[in-house]
């Protein structure tokens, strides 16, 4: 079949618009990267060409060796993903070391890989070996609320975890774990990577200060809507903060370990450690 008729890429480019129409991707914001199922490349095979030269990587992801992944691409902007995914994307292939890469389909007026790709690549394979390799997108977006958070909260993964999930009482059940927070780092190359995937053994979510959030997920589905939870979570909280710098009533802790049991998941034990202090 054609690549642009494969579910997984229509799926891909479907996040992409509902991001930008969101308003999560101003210009050419945001990235997006999804590991290819072996069956999926099957299906497109015949599509892929080889005859590209490898580039480096930037980093080392040996586990990720001879795998696939679809790519934005470095400067694209999102509102032109749906209607142009050859132009604005990319497949790649990794070597057989996992220090370099080749474009085997897309970015057909001559682009390449998002200048996150490092992070992107660092990230799933780090969310690989912790679910078993169930993830396969990574996602990072620039959502205004939850950057505006950054400016007037503590760089710290507990005190940010508590004012989001006392915001809105979805958010303990969607990210049980609570997120990650890194403080302002040059983007796009090893050492945000590295940054973000220390945090993302623990999480799936990464706040970057003054920037944006990284996101994984194993469906594009859950993927965007975690990132989406969070933005509406940090928007409520900017609100409230906008009315009072004391709240009247919030979800207390003991709230959250009720919830936890009435819907059968298990909370960050360090997080309510921190909580509680």
């Amino acid at each position: 079949m054609k690549v642009t008729e494969a579910s997984f890429v229509k799926s891909f480019c479907k996040l992409a618009d509902d991001g930008f129409r969101l308003g999560f991707h101003e210009r050419n914001g945001g990235n997006l990267s999804y590991r290819i199922r072996e069956e999926e490349i099957a299906e497109i095979r015949d599509q892929l060409s080889f005859d590209r030269p490898f580039t480096a990587i930037g980093t080392e992801v040996p586990t990720l060796a001879d795998t696939y992944f679809m790519v934005t691409g470095t400067g694209q902007y999102f509102q032109n993903v749906l209607e142009k995914p050859a132009e604005t994307c990319g497949i790649i292939q990794i070597d057989g070391t996992g220090t370099q890469y080749r474009t085997v389909w897309g970015f057909s007026t001559g682009g390449r890989p998002t200048s996150e790709l490092p992070s992107h690549l660092m990230n799933h394979a780090v969310k690989m070996a912790a679910t078993g390799g169930k993830h396969r997108v990574i996602y990072h977006c620039h959502p205004a609320n939850i950057i505006a958070m950054t400016f007037v909260l503590p760089m710290d993964d507990a005190v940010f975890t508590k004012e989001l999930w006392e915001s809105m009482t979805e958010c303990p059940v969607v990210f049980p774990q609570g997120v990650g927070v890194i403080p302002w780092m040059v983007p796009g190359g090893k050492d945000i990577a590295v940054a973000t995937s220390e945090k993302m053994k623990k999480y799936d979510v990464a706040v970057w200060a003054h920037h944006g959030i990284f996101c994984s997920g194993d469906t594009f589905d859950a993927t965007f809507g975690l990132a989406h939870t969070v933005e509406k979570s940090a928007e409520i909280y900017v609100k409230v903060r906008s009315m009072t710098d004391k709240k009247t009533q919030t979800i207390t802790r003991d709230d959250f370990i009720e919830l936890a049991k009435a819907f059968g998941f298990t909370l960050s034990q360090e997080i309510m450690a921190a909580m509680k202090e």
